[in-house]
């Protein structure tokens, strides 16, 4: 049952195979705009956030550093701890796996688990990918790994199993029953298609390493790390603690009411996440709420690349209410975004600098120009300008209060700077400047309605925009003379509350405008940055890590170049086996077809690769019906870049032969049956 009157949000613990990137930035702000918005809307809210520390990567970059893991994790996650701090992120907790009360937590829920007989002992021998802490159906020794491609390695060990098979039912059936529990909706089609292709126990132990949480009264074993990072949502608000004070902790804010995670850990949250707490007979989550990958000018952040951005960059150059913006404003949230130094500045001068710093600098230097620092009485006339200003806000404060709360971050910032802009154009349009030196009461009073309009919607942008831009909020709040921003109620704001007569503070400006060379030291600080950063140690340590790289992702990237004298026997007009190995071909169901208005050779089709559900647009309309096309296994690249054709994004390409003069496409298929995501090689 619903617990009134509290709010719990969580970023996914972030891995400490690295130091902090934009990327875990992203997810951090966006849920620290979040709890701040929650707690002024008066309920008791909890954020959680924290690094995740054990797995068999770690063992092997603390190896290669020539320090202990206790020293390696140490290090990383106090620069985790730094940066958020510096950034003013309000967590109320940061766990860390390695602490005693996640030890405790975990093994709580192992043998909870095993208790109801979910866990069993048994043995694996097969491929495992280190980069991905995963299990592979792989054809043999050094086969590569359907996720990354990189060589995977033979391992022969017992294991405890969770029977996640038992799952599949009961998951689809929640899934159906609860279908905001996934967010958005291509997320959860993603996951619904991935457990109907059928579940397979999974392992939830290793012997191959030691850096983890031993398996209780079976130390020889240490905990999987997916079981070990997950657990964490409920370890750090006192699950398996018998002290009072954390039991009570633990029935007041669980279940979460959001996870924040980034999209390509969606299957361990939606799925593994679930599952173990449907078996420990535990509330699940309320909602999974997955975004995409931040972007670095239209490339994939990798360190393999050599293009993470580090937030600390920026923060030197513009603060973090920069930052903070242009990551929830250029981006729509759930969807990939694109991140460059030139966007940011573009955006800061034109939405920050120009936007609302004008809009704060020009209205409250002419209250203390012309009405000695008091807020103005305005005229109980008012014309129809500023009934639509009145009228806008109204409506902004409406519209930004329900796309916030659908997490439509982009949208909602767009609709508050719509009343900014109006609100500028307002003042030009009505010459405050002008009417201060026209005489009598007239124009008076007319001067004292514009300049009391204009504070109003000011007032009204400033605290919608505050769980945003917080620290920029709160200095134009104490300009307007209105004390602390974090303690007004978001509940009651509506227009006409800016009190009369009220002093403002001293003005000053808040976002001074950015030029060029802002950029240029930007770039030139990140080209310092990486040069003079440790390179990453040449073992299966996490090379390669995405943007945004939560705690239970393993690292992912590009697969590691052939040696050269393997590249210099290849002849001419033959391409090595690991360049095939980058074509990523997996199996994929068609699910629907249909034409294209004006384009009469094209469908679009929405194909299942088994992961996802992927919308692909194939050049067959002349020779296969569309409806005909359904439940059809096809060969499907996976991996190429996204391109539009008559408009329509297609991600990726259905495989067909060229047959006859006329190039007749023929599908390729298969004459026995092949599982829907398997890889092709």
């Amino acid at each position: 049952m619903d617990k009134p009157g509290k709010f719990y949000i969580t970023t996914p613990i972030y891995y400490v195979n690295a130091r902090p990137h934009i990327g875990h930035t992203y997810t951090t702000v966006v849920c620290d705009a979040v709890a701040r918005r929650q707690r002024m809307m008066g309920l008791d809210t909890w954020f959680l956030t924290g690094t995740d520390e054990h797995g068999q990567k770690i063992e092997r970059s603390a190896a290669a550093a020539g320090c202990s893991p206790r020293e390696f994790v140490d290090k990383i996650a106090g620069e985790f701890r730094a940066l958020w701090d510096r950034m003013g992120i309000t967590y109320d907790d940061f766990i860390r796996t390695t602490e005693p009360r996640h030890v405790r937590g975990v093994q709580a829920l192992f043998t909870r688990l095993q208790e109801r007989g979910y866990i069993y002992k048994g043995s694996y021998s097969g491929q495992y990918c280190v980069f991905d802490e995963l299990y592979v159906d792989a054809a043999g020794p050094g086969a590569p790994c359907p996720e990354c491609g990189r060589p995977t390695e033979t391992v022969h060990e017992e294991n405890y199993f969770f029977k996640l098979s038992a799952m599949e039912e009961r998951l689809l059936q929640y899934y159906n029953e609860h279908p905001d529990f996934i967010r958005p909706e291509t997320r959860r089609n993603e996951v619904t298609a991935f457990v109907r292709s059928g579940l397979r126990d999974l392992s939830v132990s290793r012997t191959s390493f030691k850096w983890g949480i031993p398996v209780p009264n079976d130390p020889k074993h240490v905990i999987y790390v997916w079981l070990d990072a997950l657990a964490n949502y409920i370890t750090a608000i006192g699950f398996g603690s018998d002290k009072p004070a954390d039991k009570k902790k633990f029935e007041h804010y669980w279940p979460a009411d959001v996870h924040m995670i980034g999209k390509e850990i969606v299957r361990f949250h939606c799925v593994y996440w679930p599952a173990f707490l449907m078996a420990a007979e535990l509330p699940l989550p309320k909602a999974i709420v997955a975004h995409g990958w931040l972007l670095f000018e239209e490339s994939k952040m990798s360190k393999s690349r050599g293009n993470i951005v580090r937030s600390e960059t920026i923060l030197d150059n513009l603060g973090a209410d920069p930052l903070r913006y242009f990551l929830m404003r250029e981006i729509v949230f759930g969807s990939d975004g694109s991140f460059s130094f030139d966007a940011l500045v573009q955006r800061f001068n034109a939405d920050l600098a120009n936007g609302l710093g004008n809009l704060a600098s020009r209205t409250l230097s002419m209250i203390g120009r012309y009405f000695e620092g008091e807020v103005p009485y305005p005229s109980k006339e008012r014309n129809p300008d500023d009934q639509a200003i009145a009228a806008l806000a109204d409506q902004t404060i409406k519209e930004f209060h329900a796309q916030f709360e659908e997490f439509q971050f982009s949208r909602a910032l767009e609709t508050a700077w719509q009343l900014v802009s109006a609100v500028n154009k307002y003042i030009v349009e009505n010459e405050p400047w002008t009417l201060a030196e026209k005489p009598g009461q007239d124009a008076r009073a007319r001067l004292a309605t514009v300049l009391y309009t204009a504070a109003e919607a000011l007032r009204i942008v400033t605290v919608l925009a505050y769980p945003v831009i917080p620290e920029s909020a709160a200095r134009i709040w104490q300009q307007l003379g209105l004390g602390k921003i974090e303690k007004f109620d978001l509940r009651g704001l509506k227009w006409g509350q800016l009190k009369l007569g009220t002093k403002i503070g001293k003005v000053e400006p808040v976002f001074p405008r950015a030029d060029k060379s802002t950029v240029e030291r930007m770039q030139q600080m990140e080209q310092e940055r990486s040069s003079s950063a440790e390179k990453p140690a040449e073992s299966p340590a996490g090379t390669g890590a995405q943007a945004g790289q939560p705690a239970t992702q393993a690292a992912t990237g590009p697969a590691p170049a052939a040696p050269a004298e393997a590249k210099s026997a290849a002849t001419e007009g033959k391409i090595s086996i690991d360049d095939f190995l980058k074509v990523e071909l997996r199996v994929g169901e068609i699910k629907s077809a249909e034409r294209i208005p004006g384009a009469d050779k094209i469908l679009k089709l929405q194909v299942d690769i088994g992961t996802e559900v992927r919308q692909i647009v194939a050049g067959i309309a002349q020779y296969y019906e569309p409806d005909k096309l359904i439940g059809r296994r096809v060969v499907v690249v996976v991996n190429l870049a996204p391109r539009k054709l008559r408009g329509v994004e297609s991600n990726g390409m259905v495989v067909a032969a060229t047959v006859g003069p006329e190039g007749r496409p023929v599908l390729a298929g298969f004459h026995e049956d092949a599982p829907v995501g398997s890889r092709l090689k």
